[in-house]
């Protein structure tokens, strides 16, 4: 057999897309976004679809989950046939990842289906950013789209996980077990009540997935403890075991001179150093 060569496609072959709705979701910023639907667990959003696809939906009520095919219309362009995706420590090819940095693209997530109304699918379990174009829907059937047995590649070069809960396929690279000292948590939680922002489960999202710097995750060495970066907030965190981490506190990301300036954004900062120290 001769080997495939580069050339143009033909323009037959040349495919247009056109959105058939958009996703409507908690997550405006890619930050937020968890990486798959199982660390966005009960999360709700919608997908609004236009009104001349309405007659498509019919029968679709009555499916748990469907499968949404949508365009990462935020991630940059690349020309790179490789990529450093968030659980591995090199690159990879980017065909044996999920990155949303591709020739083309195209995602694809099962979620949950609630309900539907009209053209509006009250979906869960939804990891999609807000107004994601979606581009076709399909119903997820567990006899023909589930192999829980099938091999994890370089997921699972660690060895496997521990046992499967509930029936689910084990995660086939454990997770570290992520804990926070009750300051630190007291901490995290005056950030979500006065900003909004999940401090909590965002430091869990990136350090379950390893104490190591990476092109996700801003973390350095500051003396004896790592200290991750989330936003404008820094969480200090040790290792304490075997894939265990814990956090021991949490300062603002400001510096003294910073917060020294008489600006309103700043005042959050200033409350949580009085409170918390610097």
């Amino acid at each position: 057999m001769s080997e495939p060569r580069d050339e143009e496609p033909e323009p037959r072959h040349v495919v247009t897309l056109r959105p058939i709705g958009y996703a409507r979701t908690p997550y405006r910023e890619k930050a937020e976004a968890p990486r798959q639907p199982l660390a966005a667990r009960g999360v709700e959003g919608r997908v609004e679809v236009f009104t001349r696809y309405g007659d498509a939906l019919a029968d679709l009520e009555g499916f748990d989950r469907i499968l949404l095919t949508f365009g990462f219309d935020r991630a940059p362009p690349t020309s790179s046939l490789k990529v450093q995706p968030p659980r591995s420590p090199v690159k990879r090819g980017v065909f044996a990842t999920r990155s949303p940095h591709r020739p083309n693209g195209l995602g694809l997530s099962v979620v949950g289906l609630a309900r539907v109304e009209r053209c509006t699918l009250h979906v869960f379990d939804v990891d999609l950013l807000d107004r994601t174009p979606v581009y076709d829907i399909k119903p997820y059937l567990a006899y023909t789209d589930a192999f829980p047995d099938a091999r994890a590649g370089w997921l699972a070069e660690d060895g496997p996980a521990s046992a499967a809960i509930r029936g689910t396929p084990a995660d086939p690279r454990a997770p570290y077990v992520v804990s926070l000292r009750p300051e630190a948590k007291l901490a995290c939680d005056f950030v979500e009540r006065e900003t909004g922002l999940a401090l909590e489960r965002r430091a869990r999202e990136h350090l379950a997935l390893g104490p190591e710097p990476h092109a996700y995750r801003r973390i350095r060495r500051d003396g004896d403890v790592s200290v991750l970066a989330v936003k404008e907030w820094r969480v200090a965190f040790v290792e304490t075991g075997p894939r265990a981490l814990e956090v021991v506190r949490v300062r603002s990301g400001c510096s003294p001179r910073d917060l020294a300036r008489d600006r309103d954004d700043l005042a959050v900062h200033r409350e949580f150093v009085a409170r918390f120290g610097a």
